[in-house]
């Protein structure tokens, strides 16, 4: 499965099957969360909410992927991620974009 953020592939032609999307809800345990509260006094990186968004970045990605294979895509073009706050410590991350099948 070929996955880009452009609305074209070089050398391809395509025909477009339609929107796919994956999400996930995603939070790290109450003992990670504290330490990043803590982590906020002094400043820098909060490293358990990088890797946090990683996790659900990569979960949403895969969910779209498997969505656009059961249509029979052989891509998808210009994926989009969206994220929002569901409550403190967790997050909603959506990935979507069209899923295309080769000519």
């Amino acid at each position: 499965m070929i996955l880009v953020n452009t609305d074209y592939i070089s050398g391809k032609e395509f025909e477009m099957l339609g929107m796919v999307k994956g999400s996930v809800v995603w939070s790290k345990n109450v003992g990670k969360d504290i330490m990043s509260g803590l982590k906020t006094f002094v400043g820098g990186e909060i490293t358990g909410y990088t890797e946090m968004m990683n996790e659900a970045r990569a979960i949403s990605t895969k969910r779209m992927s498997q969505e656009a294979e059961s249509l029979g895509a052989d891509a998808v073009v210009n994926i989009r991620y969206a994220t929002s706050s569901i409550l403190n410590g967790t997050s909603e991350v959506i990935c979507y974009g069209t899923a295309v099948k080769f000519k």
